[in-house]
This record gives structure tokens, sequence and C-alpha cells, in this order.
């Protein structure tokens, strides 16, 4: 990956957490945190990919990260996770609220099931993570919520109903966990990515006429990729942001 030229010595040996970091951005984040000396936790329900990156991390900068295997769609197995993650860092300064899934459906297609899994998928365990480290963070003094949620939401996709609500969604959840965690010295944050060209998504739904299209709205005329994420995300967890709260920051190369 290519490494940001800023370092956040605060950043050294604070315990992270980092939801769906076995793959993409997450990945890239849990490599950016482990750089950063930090001590970093990720949760993710693929292991093949999660061990590679552990093993890879492991070599190229002695510090190996603690893989959590879990469905963050069951309510229980996301607190178990948090809690998991607590006790091997010994305490969580940084929650990223990551993992994700984009699958497209038409509105006649989604069913009560469909919706339901879209929600769990994306929107519900952001909430019952950010409830089982909260207490953590109280003890400590403080601490950093960082949600990520999407700019798809605001570009009228038909086929991500789901998927758009519940980004939608994160920012009023992330308004709301401020607002109530503020007084204990921990703050809130959302990151709204844009089209981020992701193994994945070239996979599943980009070719390059997408994103060439994606780049013709963009003030920036490039590919956005994982670690373009990387720098936001590593000054939202540090003291460089100690007085920003309940805010939104896009990352879209200029969509938006």
């Amino acid at each position: 990956m290519t490494l940001p030229s800023s370092q956040f010595p605060d950043l050294r040996n604070r315990g992270v957490l980092v939801t769906g970091g076995g793959s993409g951005i997450g990945a890239a984040l849990v490599e950016a945190f482990a750089r950063q000396g930090a001590r970093v936790a990720f949760v993710d329900i693929a292991e093949e990919p999660s061990r590679a990156l552990c093993e890879r991390l492991a070599a190229e900068t002695g510090r190996v990260p603690h893989f959590i295997p879990a469905d963050l769609r069951d309510v229980e197995a996301a607190r178990n996770a948090a809690e998991a993650a607590a006790a091997a860092l010994g305490s969580v300064h940084v929650l990223v609220n990551n993992a994700a899934r984009d699958d497209r459906q038409t509105l006649e297609a989604v069913t009560e099931q469909s919706w339901d899994e879209g929600l769990a998928v994306n929107l519900r365990h952001y909430f019952f993570m950010s409830q089982a480290i909260a207490p953590h963070m109280r003890r400590q003094g403080g601490g950093s919520i960082i949600n990520f949620s999407s700019i798809a939401f605001m570009l009228n996709m038909p086929e991500i109903p789901t998927y758009a609500t519940a980004k939608a969604g994160i920012i009023g959840l992330t308004k709301s966990l401020a607002g109530k965690l503020g007084p204990d010295n921990i703050r809130v944050n959302a990151v709204l990515p844009g089209m981020i060209v992701t193994e994945r998504q070239r996979r599943l739904w980009l070719d390059d006429e997408a994103i060439a299209r994606m780049q013709e709205r963009q003030c920036l005329k490039r590919m956005l990729i994982a670690d373009d994420l990387v720098g936001p995300c590593l000054f939202l967890a540090s003291d460089s942001s100690a007085a920003m709260t309940a805010q939104t920051m896009i990352i879209d190369g200029g969509v938006f």
C-alpha cells in the first residue's frame, strides 16, 4: 500500500478495532494502523484472506493484528467480538465500523428477508459494536468511533434501496451517538467514500467504463483506491481531530 506521509505518534500503542478488516478498505486500515504502531484487532467473516493479511503484516512490520472471526449479522457474535478485542488489546481507543456489503437488488426483487439482511449487514452492527465498546472507552477517558457511510445514498442509484437506506442511517446514528457519548470525551464521526475501486468492486460491479464515468463526475480525474481512505481515518482516530465530532467527511474526489 502507499503509506500516508503523516505519522500520528499518539496512535502508537493505542488499541484499535476495525470491523470488516480482512480485505478492501478494512485491510488497508488495519495495515495503516499497524504501521503507525497501534495495537490492532479486526473482525471479519472471511477467514482465509484475514489470516493471510495477518501473516503478511507480521512478516513486513513485526506486528501481528489480532483477528477475530465473527458474523456481525449476529448481534451476540458482534458483542462477543467487541469483548474479545477489548481483552486482547487491553483497551480500545478507536473503533472503525467499516464492515458492509453493497448487494444490488431491484425494487421489485426486495423481500422482507432481503431487506432485514441488508440492514443487518450494513447498519445494525454499527450500533451494537459501538454500544459494546463505549464502556471500555469511557473507563479510559475517551476514544474515537469512525463510522463508514458512503456517498451512494446521495446518487439516486436505483439498484441499492437497502444499502442506500443503511448508509443514510449511519449518518443519523453517528449524530445520535456523538450527542450521547460526547460528555464522556468519545468522539463519533462518519466517513463517506466515493467510488473506491477494490478487488471486490472490480470483480462484481465495476468495469473500465463505469470507472471512467465516475471520474468524469469527480474533480480529481483519477481512480480512487482503498489507500485514499487511510489518511482521513488516521486523522479522525488521532488527537489531531480532538475537537471534531458529529461530523461527516466526504472522500470522493470531488463529486459532492
